[in-house]
């Protein structure tokens, strides 16, 4: 089964050049299926000029011992240069960035190797506000390589259903600020929390400055974790109406994102799933539970045929309405035997937002890579070669990565890379309303979010054709503090530290 998750994608700025590089997990070995060649991962140093180095060896990153399969890349210590944690099965591990182009596996020594577990997603957050980032550890299933699963279709090994494997529940570990970090996830209340879960991101869902987390799970019900101020979190999924569809059932949640697409200033919610279940768009209307759109946007058609897998808000022709990826691929080798509508190879999806949360296929004119197919897994979103358009990676199983530059003319824009000072030095948990004009957007710094992926940290508003000469930001920094910043200029990244 673990052969079919696929893995994850990272963009960071591992160097601090001011270019993104990009980290690719790649998968393992199983006691019957071994590489002709080692598995090895991949970190590709972005020199510019849409040129990249190989620079794994030396970085440290080659060789897992492990089957790896997520990455969530951010700055745990606050020294300025973003670390890398790995997830995996029978284990996971962190590797801190030694600025000087190494990592360092700190795994035993921080005590985050989430051992016996088949870790999946992660997400950097700093849940307690005490200026440290948190990891929380999505873990999907029950799990080993000589378990009792065994099946088949008209005498051709398949891969199982995954109601077969029996949930986990997620692991959070808390930053102690010396390079260690303890398991509070039975005190956080998460340790109730079984289920078979991918994606999850973190944000602040309903609007009281604390980091909350979307968990999309597998043939389980999702779980929206409310932060309680406290130490503890309490699941308002059901609540929410975010956890089951319509009728009640639960999906094959996978990749997941949250961003206002709306324009009323909070968080909806995106699941893919899996073919036939349609993935996900939950609207949040200021207050529980969440609307379901899902066919009322248009994505209930767009992917009603696509098993899903990582997905991103971004706006990708920079007119200021947050529009969406998804990459999409079957598990399923044998699918087209029993469906003519569903294939195992299929294509990327781009969905373009009209302001008011309906999407439009945007495929067709998005370029060949959009008109073919794969088997697509993780997926990450970032502007790798600063021009304020957001750019797009992919995995593939069992095939190369591809790599996307966005060339779509449209409207101006504007970069903003938030630096924490008493809030985390990545500021995951910042929410900026920036004034254009009569325009407010609103835009949040997440933690993870898409499937097994890290995207840029940094926040890239699309302003339309007409920008105003200045513009101005209101940052809500995770410490609490509200900082406004005036005359912005449009046109280019401009760095904004948080007041000490």
């Amino acid at each position: 089964m673990i052969e079919a998750m696929g893995s994850g994608v990272a963009l960071a700025d591992f160097d601090r050049d001011g270019l993104l590089d990009i980290f690719f997990v790649a998968g393992g070995e199983t006691p019957h299926g071994k590489s002709v060649v080692p598995p090895r991962n991949a970190l590709y140093r972005n020199l510019g000029q849409g040129k990249f180095e190989d620079v794994t060896t030396k970085a440290g990153l080659d060789r897992l011992p492990f089957y790896g399969m997520g990455v969530a890349a951010a700055d745990y210590d606050n020294d300025g240069f973003p670390d890398i944690y790995i997830t995996g099965y029978p284990s996971s591990a962190l590797f801190h960035n030694n600025r000087d182009g190494t990592f360092t596996d700190v795994t035993a020594s921080a005590g985050v190797a989430n051992s016996g577990r088949w870790g999946a997603g992660a997400a950097w957050l700093d849940y307690d506000g005490d200026g440290r980032l948190d990891l929380f550890v999505a873990n999907y299933a029950k799990f080993a390589f000589d378990g009792p699963q065994h099946c088949s279709y008209e005498g051709q090994p398949t891969y199982c259903a995954q109601t077969e494997y029996e949930g986990e529940p997620p692991r959070l570990y808390h930053n102690n600020g010396d390079g260690t970090f303890t398991d509070v996830t039975a005190t956080a209340g998460l340790s109730k929390m079984v289920g078979r879960a991918l994606g999850v991101v973190a944000i602040d869902i309903d609007g009281d400055g604390w980091m909350d987390l979307f968990v999309a799970r597998d043939a389980s019900p999702n779980l929206l974790l409310i932060n309680k101020h406290d130490g503890t979190f309490e699941d308002a999924g059901m609540r929410a109406e975010v956890a089951l569809n319509m009728d009640g059932d639960a999906r094959a949640g996978m990749g997941v994102d949250a961003a206002d697409v709306t324009g009323n200033g909070w968080p909806a919610l995106v699941v893919t799933n899996f073919n036939d279940e349609r993935h996900a768009l939950f609207v949040h209307p200021g207050h529980f539970p969440f609307e379901e759109r899902t066919a009322p946007s248009g994505l209930a058609a767009l992917t009603k045929s696509f098993v899903g897998w990582g997905t991103r808000f971004l706006d990708y022709d920079n007119d200021g309405y947050l529009d969406l990826v998804i990459v999409n691929g079957h598990i399923n080798q044998v699918i087209e035997r029993t469906r003519r509508d569903v294939s195992y190879r299929e294509p990327p999806l781009l969905a373009h937002n009209d302001g008011h949360g309906i999407f439009q296929n945007a495929s067709p004119l998005a370029g060949p890579v959009f008109q073919k197919t794969f088997r697509a897994r993780g997926l990450a979103v970032g502007d790798w070669n600063n021009d304020g358009r957001p750019d797009v990676v992919f995995t593939c199983l069992n095939d190369s990565p591809v790599l996307l530059q966005n060339t779509a003319t449209g409207g101006s824009w504007i970069g903003l890379q938030l630096e924490g000072t008493r809030s985390n030095r990545d500021a995951i948990g910042a929410k900026v309303i920036l004034t254009a004009g009569r325009r407010k957007l609103v835009r949040w710094v997440s933690g993870g979010g898409s499937y097994l992926s890290s995207h840029d940290k940094r926040l890239l508003f699309g302003l339309g054709p007409d920008p105003p000469p200045a513009l101005n930001a209101e940052i809500h920094w995770p410490s609490g503090r509200t900082q406004t910043v005036t005359q912005l200029l449009p046109g280019r990244y401009q760095t904004i530290v948080e007041p000490r």
